[in-house]
C-alpha cells in the first residue's frame, strides 16, 4: 500500500509551504491555529494528498474518533497528515499547506514522505510554524524565534535566535530532511506563556500567522484572528483583575527582561496555572 495517497495534483506556480504539527510542538495551539487560519482564510476544505497513519501512529495513545451524522451513519476520523493547495490569485506565487498530527513511529521515514510530497508539486521554499511554554509575559509582544537551514535567513526576517539544546520534535526533523533536498527550511517558534499553554492561544497565532505571510511574501487579512486575540487579552485582563497574585506574578515577567525565553520549569507557579485555567473555563461556559 502507498502511503501517501494522492487525490489530484495540483498546477501550482513557484509554491512555498506552510506547515504545523498538533501535539508537543503546539503550546497553546498557535502553532496549528495560524494554519488553520490559513485554510480557513483561504476557503480551501479539500487535501490534494494525505499521509497513511498506519505506519507512523500508537492508535493507543491517539484513537481513531468516532462521530455520527444526521443519518445515524457512524464513520471514523484517523490522525492524518493533510496537503492542501491554495491559488493566491494576487500573487505570482501559490501556497501548499500542511496540517497533521505529530507522528508516534519512524519520524525519519514520516519526514521523507513528506518532503516527497513537497517535491512532486515543486514545493520551493518552507515556513515551519512551532510553539513553546516560555517564561513571557502575554503583555509583551510575542517572541518570534527562528530556526533556519541557512541562518541568514533568520537574521533577514529579523528573528531571535535560538539556543535551545535538548529533545526536539518532528519540526527538527522535518527541516533536517527539507536541508538533505535542497529546500531551504526556516521554523517560527512562538513563546507562549506558560501560565496560559494549555488554553488556545489566538495572540501567538497571530503573531505565527503575520510573520509568515511576511516571510513569504503575500497579503493575510488577519482582522477575525486580531478580534480573537484582542478578545482573549480582555479575558486574561479580567483574570488578572480577579487574582492579585496573578497580576503580582505577570508583572514580575513584565520586569524581568533578562529571563531566558525557552527556560521554563514546568511545576513553577503551578497554583497561578490552575487558577487562570480554572477562570478560562468558567468564561467560556
Amino acid at each position: 500500500m502507498d502511503v501517501i495517497r494522492r487525490f489530484s495534483k495540483p498546477v501550482l506556480r513557484r509554491p512555498q509551504a506552510v506547515i504545523s504539527f498538533e501535539g508537543w510542538n503546539d503550546a497553546g495551539e498557535a502553532a496549528s491555529g495560524a494554519t488553520e487560519y490559513l485554510l480557513a482564510w483561504s476557503q480551501v476544505t479539500e487535501p490534494f494528498a494525505v499521509i497513511d497513519p498506519e505506519e507512523f501512529y500508537d492508535f493507543q495513545v491517539r484513537r481513531p474518533q468516532v462521530a455520527i451524522d444526521s443519518g445515524g451513519t457512524r464513520s471514523l476520523t484517523w490522525p492524518m497528515t493533510r496537503f492542501y493547495s491554495i491559488d493566491m490569485a494576487d500573487d505570482d506565487r501559490d501556497l501548499v499547506v500542511v496540517l497533521g498530527e505529530e507522528p508516534s513511529f519512524r519520524w525519519r521515514t514520516y519526514a521523507r514522505y513528506l518532503v516527497q510530497v513537497l517535491l512532486e508539486v515543486d514545493v520551493e521554499a518552507v515556513v515551519l510554524l512551532g510553539a513553546f511554554a516560555g517564561q513571557v509575559a502575554h503583555t509583551r509582544p510575542v517572541p518570534v524565534i527562528g530556526v533556519a537551514t541557512d541562518p541568514a535567513l533568520v537574521d533577514r526576517h529579523r528573528l531571535l535566535h535560538s539556543t535551545y539544546e535538548g529533545p526536539t520534535g518532528i519540526l527538527a526533523v522535518l527541516q533536517e530532511a527539507c536541508r538533505e533536498v535542497g529546500i531551504p527550511a526556516i521554523s517560527l517558534w512562538a513563546a507562549a506563556p506558560h501560565y496560559l499553554a494549555s488554553n488556545p492561544n489566538p495572540k501567538a497565532s497571530l503573531a505565527l500567522a503575520a510573520k509568515t505571510a511576511e516571510i513569504l511574501g503575500f497579503e493575510l487579512d488577519t482582522a477575525s484572528l486580531r478580534t480573537n486575540s484582542d478578545e482573549f487579552d480582555q479575558e486574561i485582563a479580567a483574570a488578572m483583575e480577579a487574582s492579585g497574585d496573578l497580576a503580582d506574578y505577570v508583572a514580575g515577567l513584565e520586569q524581568d527582561l533578562t529571563t531566558a525565553i525557552g527556560a521554563i520549569d514546568p511545576g513553577a507557579e503551578a497554583g497561578l496555572v490552575e487558577e487562570i485555567e480554572s477562570y478560562l473555563k468558567d468564561q467560556q461556559r
